[in-house]
């Protein structure tokens, strides 16, 4: 049985994500803070292992990875998911706890899961595995008055680089996917906000799209790698958004 850890998998995307991969069999590391709905999805799939976690704690997040481990035996794909979108502004705007919390999560919180993924896939046998951040179009181009949010989602485009070519040498893929405007909870707030604010939202998309990308990537041979992929709403505007 494959077997793959999602970050942030209580709610989102990567709910979605590990649901489609519960239905298609993998072994499934769901990594969230919230134990409730991590646990009620255990309970339906025998192949869910929650492991309820901090991504920010890098002794919590070490212990789940090995808790996984120890279970499966190994770990294949990583999908290193967990991200927060904090109250936006301009930069004079952005409360500097807010910039923090972006960075703790957005950032730290996928160094520490793709380091504690990157140790296992190097010392497992056989060797190699596979790891997708999850960027956003905001890696690209930002939305208006997300400094905080656009600036963390930059960085993960440079985690990618670096992790797919310091992972050659140990059969480690790394690869990323851009995601704009799955209809999740964060994408309908920003909705309601343009609403509100008497724009025109921007158009959205099924996320059961945006798992069945991850799957795609998740599900190569080990010879193929998709680096980047970018996943949008058909008419939504690229330029500006994210």
């Amino acid at each position: 049985m494959k077997s793959i850890i999602i970050t942030g998998a209580s709610s989102g995307i990567g709910r979605a994500t590990a649901e489609l991969f519960l239905a298609e069999g993998w072994a499934v590391g769901l990594l969230a803070r919230s134990a409730d709905v991590l646990n009620e999805l255990a309970e339906r799939h025998k192949n869910a292992i929650p492991l309820v976690t901090d991504v920010t704690d890098p002794t919590a997040v070490s212990g789940a990875f090995e808790t996984f481990q120890n279970e499966t035996g190994r770990l294949d794909v990583l999908f290193n998911n967990a991200g927060i979108f904090a109250p936006g502004g301009t930069i004079d705007e952005i409360q500097l706890e807010d910039w923090y919390q972006s960075v703790s999560v957005n950032l730290n919180g996928m160094f520490l899961s793709a380091r504690e993924a990157f140790r296992i896939m190097r010392h497992q046998a056989p060797q190699g595995g596979r790891i997708i951040n999850n960027g956003s179009i905001a890696a690209h181009v930002p939305r208006p008055n997300s400094v905080h949010y656009t600036a963390t989602k930059h960085a993960i485009t440079g985690l990618t680089r670096s992790l797919s070519l310091d992972g050659r040498a140990f059969g480690i893929a790394c690869g990323q996917i851009d995601i704009g405007n799955a209809r999740t909870q964060m994408v309908q707030n920003l909705v309601e906000n343009a609403i509100a604010g008497g724009q025109q939202p921007d158009p959205t998309m099924a996320v059961d799209d945006a798992a069945r990308s991850v799957l795609h990537m998740a599900s190569l041979p080990a010879e193929a790698n998709v680096q980047f992929m970018t996943v949008m709403a058909t008419t939504m505007p690229y330029i500006g958004r994210g």
